[in-house]
């Protein structure tokens, strides 16, 4: 045999498979056939399943929405599922607030904003074992399509909104899937503060909520608690429209500081600086001078308040009046009094449900006002403060627990969460508050109050170009700033006065 004759032998010998190797084969081959085998039979049985089950088109994921048509399908609003609509079949799309499977049935919870109902998918005529198991492993948040009858029901459903119905669907289908794991639980973010500690169930914190604040506004309560703050809104702009007041806008990144003082938020603006308004109200005040007699706006205000307390934002939005006047700065406060107690009445008349609502997770008793709304002067509280022991001098402003106890010390003489203190110490308001014409130390300036917070700061202002300089001179505001401001009052100006809702 030749050299190359041995090598090939040699390389033959080393290419074929040894036994244990031929052992491993084997038992790779038979895994294969024996998976193709389990893989055929799971679609024998699916495809008997789907054959078995008669619900099959009755529930499901279809397509996503990308209005490929136009269906000719009314939707009912859960709010509107009462007694009287027993009987009826109706479409709802809300969204799986809970479920929980129990034999061939399974009940759910569908929640659309606010308000929420109970639903039960059970083997039957319409549903099969397959729509219940499909039912209940749809993701809590996912947002379904159901045809349901609507039914009484005998016993009171105490979890729901809707109390003396309930739902029999006959169709499911997932319009938006949500992921299986939530990054909390919208059960524990409307538990009251202590409730979950007491009996070892989860609350959370605020800073989870910030972090996942599209779920926590989903809770009912913050539902209920942005459509109060719609309602302040509405019923602000109602009541003063209806007062023949003007709404305006007016500018935010202003050229001054709008009331003087360090909280103001300065920014680059192109070669120079500017501010972010603190108040709009330089721009209501000129307008009052063009003879627009009574204004208001509705609008982001900005502080620059380095402070973690509830009622020191960097931010918020301020509800702002202003008005020309008679003879007296009172007709003013009378005006803004009425305005405040409008809103009162049609929040009480028209938002129990919210204000319900927000009651379970914060539990409160009913506000309390008087018409006409109760006024005090700024000594009378401070009398009031000093009989309960409070130290303080006659032209000290108010401290936050001093405004609280003197809520609570109005509340038990009065009876009412709502007053004015007028005459404030002329050294704690702004440059362009009117000084009282009796007593220099006090000016024509006032704070309303609900519950022992501020609420409102308002007054008189200077209408007088020469006393509106002085008094900017005093607070130390560059003139030529505010030139145009003080320019507007050359020219002829109503007394007037005014105040912002949401200030401190």
């Amino acid at each position: 045999m030749t050299k190359d004759g041995v090598q090939g032998v040699v390389e033959e010998a080393d290419q074929a498979p040894s036994k244990k190797g031929l052992k491993k084969q084997q038992k790779e081959a038979e895994k294969a056939a024996k998976k193709a085998e389990k893989q055929a039979k799971l679609s024998a049985d699916q495809q008997s399943t789907d054959d078995d089950d008669f619900a099959k088109d009755r529930y499901g994921v279809p397509p996503m929405v990308q209005s490929q048509q136009k269906l000719d399908r009314g939707l009912v609003r859960v709010h509107e599922l009462t007694p009287e609509k027993a009987g009826q079949l109706i479409w709802m799309r809300a969204r799986i607030h809970t479920s929980r499977a129990k034999g061939k049935q399974c009940f759910l919870v569908l929640r659309q904003q606010q308000f929420n109902v109970q639903a039960l998918v059970a083997v039957g005529e319409r549903a099969s074992k397959q729509m219940v198991k499909f039912a209940a492993n749809i993701n809590k948040e996912s947002i379904v399509d159901v045809e349901a009858v609507v039914k009484k029901v005998e016993q009171t459903i105490e979890s729901c909104s809707q109390q003396d119905v309930e739902l029999h669907i006959e169709r499911i289908f997932v319009v938006s899937q949500a992921e299986p794991r939530l990054p909390l639980q919208l059960e524990d973010c409307v538990r009251p503060e202590g409730e979950g500690d007491e009996d070892g169930r989860a609350t959370v914190n605020q800073d989870t909520r910030l972090d996942n604040r599209v779920i926590d506004l989903r809770t009912t309560t913050s539902q209920a608690i942005f459509r109060l703050q719609s309602g302040v809104c509405q019923l602000f702009r109602d009541t003063l429209t209806n007062k023949g007041f003007v709404e305006i806008q007016t500018p935010k990144i202003i050229s001054a500081a709008s009331e003087g003082g360090a909280n103001v938020f300065t920014v680059s603006y192109f070669k120079t600086s500017a501010y972010l308004a603190q108040s709009p109200q330089l721009y209501k005040q000129m307008c009052i001078c063009a003879d627009f007699d009574k204004v208001f706006c509705v609008g982001p205000v900005f502080r620059a308040e380095d402070s973690n307390t509830h009622r020191h934002l960097t931010e918020f939005v301020g509800l702002d009046i202003e008005l020309a006047f008679n003879y007296h700065y009172h007709e003013v406060i009378e005006s803004i009094t009425d305005t405040m107690v409008q809103i009162f009445k049609g929040l009480r008349d028209k938002f129990q449900t919210e204000i319900q609502t927000v009651g379970k997770q914060y539990p409160s008793e009913p506000f309390k006002f008087l018409e006409p709304t109760l006024r005090l002067e700024y000594s009378e509280g401070v009398a009031m403060l000093r009989e309960a022991g409070v130290e303080m001098g006659d032209e000290e402003d108010l401290s936050t627990p001093n405004e609280k106890l003197l809520g609570r010390l109005v509340k038990e003489k009065y009876d009412t969460d709502f007053y004015v203190l007028d005459k404030y110490p002329l050294a704690v308001r702004p440059f362009y508050t009117m000084p009282d014409p009796n007593d220099k130390k006090y000016s024509n300036s006032y704070d309303m109050f609900m519950r022992g917070e501020e609420i409102l700061s308002g007054a008189q202002r200077i209408h007088d170009a020469q006393l509106l300089t002085e008094r900017a001179m005093h607070h130390n505001i560059d003139l030529e700033k505010i030139k145009s401001y003080i320019d507007s009052f050359r020219y002829g100006a109503p007394p007037h006065g005014g105040g912002g809702i949401g200030k401190k």
